[in-house]
């Protein structure tokens, strides 16, 4: 039985007080929730309906609370209920409703946790979007893992959602990583507000080889031709590290495509038409103020060229036009002040904010070696890149190291920790039981043991109290998942799987699941295979909403 089962039961139990007492339905609520005690002395689950609901309907909650538990007692699959406090009611299981879950866990395969909870929402999300000037930094890096995740996290739960990453190729940075790839053409040093580091020089060769004429060209016609080949190339090798790390995009959209299309003109008129411009300065002015931004935005400067922030206003409205209910941001610790100025921006364009914009603001990474931080990379000359972090501890332990944090959170990585194979590394800690429970199943093959018919399984056997430990662990992964998507915090993922491989570890120490020697394989054994394999099935479905391999053989 999972938590939503018995949520379900505990409801019918209050709906059938309800209707034996004459009162108003109504005032149930639509949803009941259950909760697993910190005290398991204080049985399986518990609830506070009765306190919830006593005051609506005028009744003391103890009272109310002994009715529920009169009721719930009656349903299958519940051994006792006890009434705790004020009016908690301790929920316990019989064994053979508990140990059901495991039957269920492994016939659901891949879509145990999966949820309708956001089915009907169209999310388009967006993070990385690292400028197309160098590799994706260990900051970007760190967005990549969290935003991938997210994303499956989301589906997982119903969500429709497009993943994008916006590629700023237009602008002064572009202009200034011209002018770094022409100076490392010609052998000279990188201008003073331009980009170093080994990969300039790698680009700016790729690029004469391919362009040998460059070198004849007027300086105005070869930084246009660094600028083209020299910003596709760079983004070519930004796809190709994602990809390696396991990311990848629905959607690749160019800023200037937005100049091309008119598009910022479009956004400029639609502010306009909702009253929110005005001229200053001969400057088109945002009155971004009126929605708490702590200054006006200029939109387009007296000299008629545009700003970054009316590139802001057509790509939001952008992906308000191709159907997006809500827009979710994903930026650097570094971008914490456009908070409000894009809520601003989205109430200027008639929205509200609160339901159609969301903004996730990540905090600062750092690679640590022997204690010490890991301050240069290899090839970018001043950064820690994506490849520096794989290099150092491979794509699932970096994966499941970023995703492992709440995203406000700095972390420092050390590489000592993620790369030994010990208990205190919570990869290896995670996906050494998805390779114990794939090599019980192995094991088992060879001496004949078989879960058997679905039928023919007994839950009733799984009776120890491991057994009982862990089959709470499975049934709270449905409720984990959707409260990572709703939250938007995957690390919720990578810490319940690390306290369910503890309840494994738990199990597999006190009970036993091969037959010894020559022992006969019994109902047990089978009933115990069946909970090894959706022990793999939740660690896998978990690790695969990280985007984390989980091994059959470590």
């Amino acid at each position: 039985m999972t938590p939503a089962n018995l949520a379900e039961l505990v409801r019918a139990a209050a709906r059938s007080v309800f209707v034996d007492r004459d009162l108003d339905l109504s005032l149930l609520p639509d949803a009941v929730t259950v909760e697993r005690p910190r005290n398991p002395d204080h049985g399986d689950y518990a609830s506070n309906l009765a306190l919830q609901l006593a005051k609506r309907v005028g009744t003391a909650p103890r009272e109310l609370a002994a009715a529920l538990a009169a009721s719930l007692s009656e349903a299958d699959g519940i051994a006792s209920v006890e009434i705790a406090g004020p009016g908690f009611l301790n929920i316990r299981l019989d064994s053979a409703a508990a140990g059901a879950l495991a039957r269920t866990v492994v016939l659901a395969g891949r879509e145990y946790g999966h949820s309708t909870r956001l089915a009907g929402r169209r999310l388009n999300l967006e993070f990385v979007s690292a400028n197309p000037t160098g590799p994706v930094h260990l900051g970007g890096t760190r967005w990549a893992a969290v935003g991938d995740a997210l994303a499956r996290i989301l589906r997982a739960t119903g969500a429709d959602v497009g993943t994008e990453y916006y590629f700023n190729d237009a602008g002064s940075q572009i202009d200034r990583f011209a002018k770094s790839l022409l100076a490392a053409a010609r052998g000279e040093a990188a201008p003073e507000d331009g980009y170093g580091g080994a990969y300039i020089a790698d680009i700016a060769g790729a690029v004469a080889a391919k362009h040998p004429e460059v070198r004849d060209l007027d300086d105005d016609a070869a930084r246009e031709l660094f600028r083209v080949e020299g910003v596709a190339l760079m983004f070519d090798e930004i796809k190709a590290s994602l990809a390696g790390f396991g990311v990848h995009f629905d959607t690749y959209f160019n800023e200037k495509d937005l100049h091309a299309r008119g598009e910022l003109e479009l956004a400029l008129t639609r502010l306009g038409e909702q009253g929110r411009t005005y001229q200053r300065d001969g400057a088109t002015w945002l009155r971004s103020t009126d929605f708490g931004d702590d200054k006006d935005r200029v939109l387009r400067k007296s000299n008629g060229e545009w700003t970054y922030f009316a590139a802001d206003c057509a790509y939001y409205l952008d992906k308000r036009e191709r159907g997006f209910d809500q827009v979710v941001i994903m930026l650097g610790a570094d971008h914490h002040g456009y908070i409000g100025r894009l809520r601003a921006m989205a109430a200027c364009f008639g929205d509200d904010p609160d339901q159609t914009l969301e903004i996730l603001i990540g905090q600062l990474v750092s690679l640590v070696r022997e204690g010490t931080p890991v301050r240069m990379s290899k090839r970018a000359g001043t950064v820690v890149t994506l490849e520096d972090l794989v290099e150092a501890i491979g794509v699932d332990a970096a994966r499941y190291a970023l995703a492992r944090y709440s995203s406000d959170s700095p972390i420092d990585i050390d590489v000592e920790r993620w790369t030994r194979a010990k208990n205190d590394n919570p990869v290896f800690y995670v996906q050494y039981v998805a390779a114990r429970t794939a090599s019980v199943a192995r094991n088992a093959a060879e001496v004949g043991l078989q879960r058997g018919a679905p039928d023919d399984f007994r839950p009733e056997l799984l009776d120890h109290e491991k057994e009982n430990e862990l089959l709470k662990a499975l049934g709270e992964f449905p409720a984990v998942v959707a409260s990572a998507a709703e939250l938007r915090e995957p690390h919720r993922i990578a810490r319940y799987l690390e306290e369910l491989a503890g309840a494994y570890h738990r199990f597999y120490d006190k009970c036993r699941i091969m037959p010894l020697g020559d022992e006969e394989i019994t109902d047990r054994h089978r009933a115990r295979l069946w909970l090894n394999d959706a022990t793999r099935t939740v660690i896998a479905n978990g690790l695969d909403l990280l985007g984390v391999s989980a091994p059959e053989r470590m």
